[in-house]
């Protein structure tokens, strides 16, 4: 016996596992718009937060007094609660879809 596996089964083992990952079809882009069909408020909620944080960034020159770090962290509470609002709202759509929407058998 040499180590603990026996050689018979190592060989079982290589030889079931001869998927490649080619021939797995999904890209990136696929699994986002797989996403965004089925959550459609991950994908709002995602352009929301890149909005806010482009128009954040943009009036960074403009903010006045304002210091640095206070125009950052309402930057992001923003952001944060633009993202938390589209989860409540599909989350919310989703228990409705569930429990009150679907038709009595």
């Amino acid at each position: 016996m040499k180590g603990f596996i026996k050689e018979d089964s190592a060989a079982a083992i290589s030889t079931g596992t001869d998927v490649s990952l080619s021939s797995h079809d999904e890209n990136q882009g696929s699994k986002l718009i797989w996403k965004a069909r089925e959550a459609p408020f991950v994908s709002i909620g995602m352009a929301g937060f890149a909005a806010i944080v482009a128009y954040g960034l943009y009036k960074l020159k403009s903010r006045g007094n304002t210091k640095m770090s206070a125009h950052l962290i309402h930057m992001r509470v923003a952001a944060q609660s633009f993202v938390m609002g589209a989860m409540t709202l599909g989350t919310s759509h989703s228990v409705y879809k569930e429990f009150w929407a679907k038709p009595k058998p």
